[in-house]
């Protein structure tokens, strides 16, 4: 008799379906016999009238001139917060110099100098706030790179290194630290929390301290940085079996985003790119400021002065490159590569931010590398300004933990 019961009920369900599939059915087919329309719209060149009582306004300076990142009303409200906080009793915030688009190579030596001063100041905070990472062992290594030179690799694993015991490999980040390659450290204290809050979540990282452009660890222009980089990826390739690891991925932010996806390049040059499983860059800073910015590029003039301006571009620019000699360069810097060299690339994946000066930078060539037929992707997130998951990873800690996420989910997919 239940059974009984249970039919005509389960035949009335199975009848809904049915009708609300031939319902979605219809309505694609509908859809779907809009596309020839379009087309031929397209072809004849005519377009839908726009409606004249749109009411449009452009975001960030664009629309108004006279905004700041603090009143720029999409900034996310905790950063708000946050940034308008005043310094502490008796603590002066360290300012570096102004810079000018004319400054001379050393006056813009001295302003690197002075921002990496300004950021060590802020890491004396981030280390106050470094949690203890006992469940993470660390190790240093000391290798030679193809210049000859000494470089130190900074490693960090999951410290139950049972990999082995278990059979089963960790994915591996090459990890590249920000500062517009000119300044900062691999030993900063927020780079260190990033590499270990990566190990703990089951990845080999190998951070590699590059020569800089600028600051204390000396004045080494381009290329030196991108070859260091080159050669601790190189390094971590060749001691996979050591380092028990299954994927290689590059990654970096900001100017190590740069030299993330210069040592992709580099790499797809000279090739050894099979080395190479992925790249993932946040708010890479893949173009040179020299004179002017591409039109394409709205962020260069919605978001300007907001963290960054054009002055310390340039400034940035004239020390990685002092002589102007790699303007169009794509090892030096990756937006100007042409199809030839993105093709072959290993799969990329771009964060940019939405309050970023370089936030276009890092979509429009996300476009070029699908375009040269490499899988890519690049994803905006809306509201925030300059990579907060490594200057602020506390502020924002749902940020913080998708982009981890999407980093750990990455590196463990190119698993070979």
């Amino acid at each position: 008799m239940a059974g009984d019961k249970k039919a005509p009920l389960q035949s009335r369900s199975q009848a809904a379906r049915r009708q609300f599939f031939r319902k979605m059915g219809h309505g694609l087919l509908a859809t779907g016999a809009l596309i020839p329309a379009l087309h031929a719209s397209r072809v004849s060149g005519s377009a839908p009238e726009p409606d004249c009582d749109l009411d449009v306004v452009l975001p960030g300076r664009l629309g108004n001139p006279d905004l700041t990142l603090l009143t720029d009303p999409r900034l996310n409200e905790r950063v708000r917060t946050a940034l308008s906080t005043p310094s502490p009793p008796g603590v002066t915030p360290v300012m570096p110099p102004q810079v000018t688009l004319e400054s001379s190579y050393e006056e813009s030596l001295a302003w690197v100098a002075a921002m990496e001063k300004m950021l060590e100041a802020q890491g004396t905070a981030a280390l106050a706030m470094m949690p203890k990472f006992s469940d993470v062992v660390s190790s240093e290594e000391t290798i030679v790179g193809v210049d000859g030179n000494k470089i130190r690799l900074f490693i960090d694993r999951p410290k139950t290194d049972g990999p082995k015991k278990r059979g089963r490999k960790l994915p591996c980040v090459v990890h590249i630290h920000g500062g517009g390659m000119s300044f900062s450290s691999a030993e900063d204290p927020s780079f260190v929390r990033w590499r270990k809050t990566l190990a703990q979540r089951g990845m080999v990282v190998v951070g590699v301290e590059f020569r800089n452009a600028g600051g204390k660890l000396g004045v080494h222009p381009f290329p030196a940085g991108l070859n260091d980089c080159a050669s601790g990826v190189r390094w971590a390739y060749d001691n996979r079996s050591k380092l028990n690891v299954s994927s290689i991925v590059v990654a970096g932010e900001s100017g190590g985003g740069n030299l993330a996806v210069a040592t992709g390049i580099k790499a797809n040059i000279e090739g050894w790119v099979k080395e190479i499983d992925g790249v993932f860059a946040m708010a890479p800073m893949i173009l040179g400021f020299y004179s002017s910015a591409p039109p394409e590029l709205l962020a260069w003039r919605e978001n300007l002065g907001y963290q960054g301006t054009r002055e310390m571009m340039r400034a940035m620019t004239r020390v990685y490159d002092p002589k102007d000699m790699h303007e169009h360069d794509p090892m030096a810097w990756p937006f100007h590569a042409t199809a030839k060299e993105l093709k072959g690339l290993p799969p990329h994946i771009i964060t940019n931010y939405e309050l970023d000066l370089i936030r276009d930078d890092g979509a429009v060539f996300a476009q070029k590398l699908t375009k040269s037929g490499v899988s890519a992707i690049s994803r905006t997130i809306t509201g925030a300004p300059h990579v907060p998951e490594i200057a602020t990873p506390d502020l924002i800690p749902e940020l913080t933990r998708d982009t981890v996420a999407s980093l750990v989910e990455f590196a463990e997919s190119l698993g070979r």
